[in-house]
């Protein structure tokens, strides 16, 4: 060794470059002193530098510049491994040896070759790095690689490449130097070593392999754990700097550098947390800190949360309760905070012990933070909303489980909060999509918590959000209202599903129809056929027993049956039936539950006159058959042909014309026989779809029963339709080719005609001869008539009625009949009572039938309507008949019959009725909801097929029907306005938008010209004019509609024809200021103007579609495109208002003012509202009226001043009524400015103007607490103050409660503390 040291100090005597062999040799000296741990050699060393006054910082310096060099990394980690060994080494001055630059350097050494894996020379594991494989050499040496930079040096060309086993064996010197060296006197070193460390693992990560990154994370842990000791300085500073450093690594995704911090905090930290409590606080405060550093978004942020809750559970339960108060405070704070805490609390309700014992203890802070989660879910911004909705469901499922969170968990969304009902039925229909969804989301998690005692509310808010605009949401709801329907077949869920599911067979999206088809094949149709068994033997089923009418198929049967679901059931099984989905086990199961039924019904000997199937059953099986016919057995169908036939007498329609009167018993038998007639028509139906199968002795038996009961003329005419359609059918089957089955048809046909025809006949001659012959009568004779006569008069009416509606139905089935013999009766029927010539050959009754049989006359409009839609030059003639029967008639049902017939011909003879459109639209402001209800759905229909067109003053006469008294119709309404006219004419509503608010107030002035007395009293009628205020909101209401429909764009292009067709024509003078209607087209184009629809809040709109599309999970692409377009927005709607609207407001606001007009409050008040964004800009945009600016920001200012005062009022009403105000402590809260601004939201605490407002309300409190006092005779202030006592009129001053009630009154009137220009 000595030759060695003599070599060492050779080289520093010649002061000569660095370079490794000096390295080498130093190396090799101290490695052996610390390997035999003898002193000898290295305090020769010592002595040899001192004997040749070289100083050992000398030697530190040399070391030092060597690591500073960049040389080469080889070279640099040999001599930070020397600089560390020097320090170890046995009776080393340490103090002496230690320096902050040199420490640096070595940490600098350590960042460098963990970066630059490439030159490393490794032979325990290969790296991961590209780079070296492309800059280096490969060598054979062994089996082992060696990865190689081949760089040189100035000093000799020494390769550059480091070994990675010295890089660990570095840091593990490091880390015993760290247990001699304390760096408390060194705290940039120890700030900087804490940094190093952290930022090691992040960046070794990419190019390291996992198993050398393992390690080399180990040797981090252990370096850092080693920093928090008490030597090294203040444990809670050095915690604190470290959980800084780490802070970028725990946020990152899941990664093994998230691995390394978290598992650094949670295991090493939380560990030494136990015998250190600055450490514990450190680490306690390590989840509130991330929270204010989290990132904004959805995907980083859920990892973030992550973390944090890693770190939260390993925290002892009093810092996981302060951390849950943290996240209470920050649910109240801006929005990116409100957003992390309705993530963070259902991860610490679900996650945290105690957080979901609600049954514990009632104000526990799990339900603090349950309750508080329920709050966001009214949040004003749309994010935090759809977030809150989103994860209460998640803490519904998670928490369900236990029993007691399960109880309270039903009551707080019973009652919990703001009324849980109530905050879900707002949010179905929130006017953000993901809103929408999440609650949908929620809803369907709360039926399933609830289980049988389901809240109707939420059943129906589900059932309408399966008509919602958006596809995805219908889904939704689909899916929420079909699982629970899975799991609680309750009549309650079974008539939602049915009334809100089956009618979306009709939606425009074929996925839903799909979807529809496959739940209703699934929980209806199979349902039913898993009723019965095989032999007929319904388990379930009992007639008596009402409990189980849930349990079976008998409860779908029934809800069938409802007018609603009908129709959307016959096409559903339609589609099935065309894609071949209808199984045979329905048909059948169908027929064992009759089959069941009966079979029952007979063992409880009851009458069989009285038995009826189950409730949809029939119906059910009329629509299955038409796709199994096979299924269907004739001998079922016979038996119940017969069985319903020989019980016609006892189950026949009475009708009242026959009977006179009807009690209670007549209305029961009504019911029954109504639903009996009802299973006969259903029957008919199975009938004809089975009889191509049917043999054909029994098929031309059935015809012959069927043609006989028609002839009678004696069945209700529901009945009618299935006995001519049935009857055809059957022809059809007995036919042996199409011509002969169109021969037999028109056989019958003419028959039924022929017979049909006699009836009228004769039923008019019995009403005209009587009348004839007691014309010439004076006096009249009275109406008594002999029971037997009224009796057969009532009979022959009923046969005229089924004969009358028997030919309508002839004219469906075969249209190529003729009907000339019977069109002059018919229309002798419709024109009773007139001089009409065409009618004058025939008997014509005296008094109209009209009169004398409502029923004939309405069913002969029918007929005839029927008879023209089939032949066209008698719809030529009769359709003005039509039109003019519907503007006179004073019957409903034959309004509502002829707008059905007027659709008809439509569609038929379009050319024909477009002339009469202004007539069918009348009905839109019809007295019966009914009519209305038929007209708006006949036209909208119309229009969507384009038989009708958007133009003229149908458009703006459907707008009426927006606010319409029937809450169906206006449903109806904002259906077609909100999504069917908005994709198939997107520019209606911005083309006649201005001339909306004409017409709405009935104001003539835009067409230049004044209506005739006729077209104005048509078009009154289609007017909500008038200033009182229902009239003027329901404008309101429907100019919002409108304005929701138009894009930014349009919105911005409204605005300037508004300004400029309205205002600019009230300034020019062609709209009279005079005319009670001029003014309300100006106040409504004021408040259009003002109000919130029309206006475009570009940068709020763009951050919360940002937010939304994020959510959703786009991209940030989308959030800069919609950032860009809401400037561009801004400065449009800027440039508008400079450049339209305020020389035109300028304008108007000097002629109002020579009129002393009232509208100029209603300018004033629109153009605040207008400029209230451009406060600053004010004096720029108003500079052509210097007097308009000032009156202007004197409004501006003078209304936000009473909008303070108005808000701290309320705030001060608000503490006199709580329960506090009534305590001793009342009068000191009153006066104390502090307890009424708490009770101001928390937006309006920091504004200057409400918190002055405040302080004037305590002020006046405090005046009147003071007076009070003194006029009650107590000891105050301004005691020892000469103040002038009030007296009575007799001069004795008044004390106590003896006061004279004139001086009582004269205080009470007296105002106070509000100034003169403020009232």
């Amino acid at each position: 060794m000595d030759e060695v040291i003599s070599r060492i100090v050779a080289y520093l005597e010649a002061h000569s470059p660095i370079s490794q062999s000096f390295l080498r040799d130093l190396d090799t000296l101290l490695d052996f002193t610390l390997k035999t741990n003898d002193t000898i050699d290295i305090d020769n060393f010592y002595n040899e530098l001192s004997s040749r006054n070289r100083s050992l910082t000398s030697l530190t310096n040399a070391i030092s510049t060597a690591m500073d060099s960049g040389i080469s990394s080889s070279t640099s980690v040999l001599a930070s491994k020397v600089y560390l060994s020097l320090l170890l080494s046995p009776n080393s001055p340490v103090f002496t040896l230690f320096t902050p630059m040199a420490f640096l350097s070595l940490l600098r050494v350590i960042r460098f070759a963990v970066k630059k894996p490439s030159s490393a020379r490794n032979e325990g594991s290969a790296s991961r790095s590209l780079g070296g494989k492309k800059r280096g050499k490969r060598k054979n040496g062994g089996n082992q690689a060696r990865v190689e930079n081949r760089d040189f040096a100035e000093n000799g060309g020494e390769e550059t490449g480091y070994d990675v086993k010295d890089l660990f064996l570095l840091m593990e010197k490091l880390e015993m130097v760290m247990g001699l060296v304390h760096l408390d006197r060194f705290p940039d070193c120890l700030k900087a070593l804490v940094q190093t460390m952290c930022e090691i693992p992040m960046t070794a990560v990419d190019s390291w392999d996992s198993g050398s990154f393992r390690r080399l994370s180990e040797q981090c842990s252990r370096i850092l754990s080693e920093a928090l000791k008490a030597e090294h300085g203040d444990s809670g500073d050095t915690a604190a700097e470290v959980l800084k450093a780490l802070r970028p690594l725990i946020l990152l995704s899941k990664s093994q550098v998230r691995s390394f911090g978290l598992g650094f905090v949670v295991n090493r930290m939380v560990e030494m947390g136990e015998h250190s409590d600055e450490i514990k606080k450190a680490v306690a405060n390590m989840p509130k800190f991330l929270l204010q550093r989290a990132p904004e978004k959805a995907e980083p942020r859920a990892s973030a949360v992550e973390s944090i809750m890693e770190i939260v559970k390993a925290l002892d339960s009093g810092h996981q309760v302060e951390f849950a108060d943290y996240v209470l405070k920050m649910s109240r704070g801006k929005t990116q905070f409100r957003v992390l805490a309705v993530d963070i609390i259902p991860v610490l309700l679900v996650s945290l012990k105690g957080a979901s014992e609600f049954d514990v203890v009632e104000d526990s802070w799990g339900l603090k933070l349950l309750k508080a989660l329920i709050q966001r879910c009214s949040d004003s911004a749309a994010v935090v909303r759809a977030r809150a909705l989103t994860n209460l469901a998640q803490v519904v499922v998670s928490l369900s489980g236990n029993d007691g969170s399960r109880a309270m968990l039903k009551e707080v969304i019973r009652h919990g909060g703001e009324g849980m009902s109530k905050i879900l039925k707002l949010r179905s229909v929130d006017e953000k999509a993901a809103v929408r969804k999440a609650a949908l989301l929620l809803i369907s998690k709360s039926l399933s918590l609830l289980g049988d005692e389901l809240d109707e509310e939420l059943l129906k808010t589900v059932g309408i959000a399966c008509s919602d605009p958006l596809v995805s949401i219908r889904k939704v709801a689909i899916s929420a209202l079909s699982e629970a329907f899975r799991k609680y077949s309750t009549r309650l869920v079974t008539k939602e599903w049915m009334h809100s599911v089956t009618r979306l067979i009709g939606d425009n999206e074929t996925s839903i129809q799909e979807e529809c088809e496959s739940l209703f094949s699934e929980l209806v149709l199979d349902r039913v056929s898993r009723a019965c068994d095989k032999k007929g033997k319904n388990v379930s089923f009992n007639v008596e027993a009402e409990s189980l009418y849930t349990e079976g198929a008998l409860g779908l049967l029934k809800e069938l049956c409802d007018g609603e679901v009908l129709p959307w059931v016959k096409k559903i099984c339609s589609s099935l039936g065309k894609k071949k989905k209808l199984q045979r086990q329905t048909a059948i199961s169908l027929q064992n539950i009759i089959r069941a039924s009966e079979a029952q019904w007979v063992h409880n000997s009851m009458p069989m006159g009285n038995w009826i199937a189950p409730q949809g059953a029939w119906f059910l099986l009329s629509e299955v058959s038409a796709f199994v016919p096979k299924a269907v057995d004739w001998e079922f169908l016979h038996h119940h042909w017969q069985l319903l036939d020989n019980n016609k007498a006892a189950n026949e329609f009475q009708s009242p014309i026959r009977s006179g009167f009807m009690d209670e018993e007549m209305v029961d038998m009504e019911s029954h026989s109504i639903t009996w007639m009802g299973d006969r028509v259903f029957l008919l139906q199975t009938i004809s779809n089975v009889s191509m199968d049917l043999p054909p002795e029994p098929a031309a038996d059935l015809a012959q029963n069927f043609l006989k009961r028609l002839e009678g003329f004696n069945m209700h005419p529901t009945e009618v339709d299935a006995h001519i359609k049935a009857l055809r059918t059957l022809c059809r089957r007995k036919a042996l080719n199409q011509e002969e089955a169109d021969t037999l048809v028109m056989r019958w046909v003419d028959q039924l005609k022929h017979k049909a025809s006699l009836v009228l006949e004769s039923y008019m001659s019995q009403i005209s001869i009587p009348n004839k012959e007691s014309s010439f009568l004076t006096p009249p004779p009275t109406s008594v008539r002999r029971k037997g006569t009224k009796t057969a008069e009532s009979k022959s009416l009923a046969q005229a009625i089924v004969a009358i509606y028997t030919i309508g139905s002839l004219v469906i089935v075969c249209p190529s009949a003729s009907l000339k013999d019977l069109v002059p009766t018919i229309h002798t029927i419709i024109t009773s009572g007139s001089s009409d010539p065409k009618s004058s050959k025939l008997p014509t009754p005296a008094v109209s039938v009209k009169q004398l049989a409502p029923s004939l006359y309405v069913h002969a409009w029918l007929a005839m309507g029927k008879i023209c839609l089939a032949d066209g030059k008698l719809a030529k003639r009769y359709i003005p008949l039509f039109v003019q029967e519907l503007e006179k008639s004073d019957s409903a049902t034959v309004r509502n019959n002829i707008v059905v017939m007027m659709a008809d011909f439509c569609v038929r003879y379009t050319a024909m009725v477009d002339c009469y459109m202004s007539k069918i639209t009348k009905c839109l402001r019809d007295p019966c909801e009914v009519v209305r209800r038929q007209t708006f759905i006949l036209l909208g229909r119309l229009l969507q097929r384009d038989y009708v067109k958007w133009r003229g003053l149908l458009f703006l006469r459907f707008l009426l029907c927006l606010v319409d008294d029937s809450d169906k119709i206006r449903q109806l309404a904002d259906f077609l306005f909100g999504n069917i006219l908005k994709a198939k004419a997107p520019l209606l509503a911005y083309n006649s938008f201005v001339e909306s608010i004409f017409v709405l107030n009935d104001c003539n002035a835009h067409t230049g010209r004044s209506n005739s007395n006729s077209s104005r009293n048509e078009n009154h009628i289609f007017t909500i004019r008038g200033n009182a205020e229902h009239s003027r909101s329901q404008r309101m209401h429907i100019y919002a509609t409108l304005l929701k429909q138009m894009a930014p764009e349009h919105l911005l292009a409204t605005f300037a024809k508004v300004c400029a067709e309205i205002l600019a024509a009230a300034s020019d003078g062609m709209l009279s200021l005079e005319d009670t209607t001029g003014q309300s087209v100006i106040q409504d184009a004021f408040l259009v103007l003002s109000g919130k629809e029309i206006r475009i809040q570009a940068s709020h709109g763009a951050s919360s579609e940002a937010a939304e599309m994020e959510e959703e999970g786009g991209d940030g692409g989308g959030a800069s495109t919609s950032a860009l377009k809401g400037r561009a927005i801004t400065q449009a709607v800027r440039k508008g208002l400079i450049q339209n609207a305020i020389p035109i407001f300028i304008e108007l606001k000097r002629l109002l003012e020579s009129k002393n007009s009232p509208l100029i409050g209603h300018l004033m008040d629109c153009l605040r509202i207008l400029l209230k964004d451009y406060k600053n800009e004010i004096d720029d945009m108003l500079v052509a009226d210097r007097q308009l600016q000032k009156e202007l920001i004197y409004d501006m200012q003078r209304y936000e001043s009473m909008k303070a005062k108005s808000t701290a009022a309320d705030a001060f009403a608000t503490l006199r009524r709580s329960e506090a105000y009534h305590s001793p402590k009342g009068v000191a809260m009153e006066r104390n400015p502090n307890t009424i601004r708490s009770k101001l939201p928390r937006n309006l605490q920091s504004n200057s103007k409400v918190a002055s407002a405040v302080a004037d309300a305590a002020a006046a409190a405090t005046a009147r607490s003071v007076l009070r006092e003194v006029n009650t005779g107590a000891s105050t202030p301004l005691g020892s103050i000469n103040v002038p006592k009030l007296k009575s009129r007799l001069g004795v001053a008044s004390h106590g409660g003896e006061k004279p009630a004139e001086v009582i009154e004269s205080l009470r009137r007296r105002q106070c503390f509000d100034s003169d220009d403020e009232k």
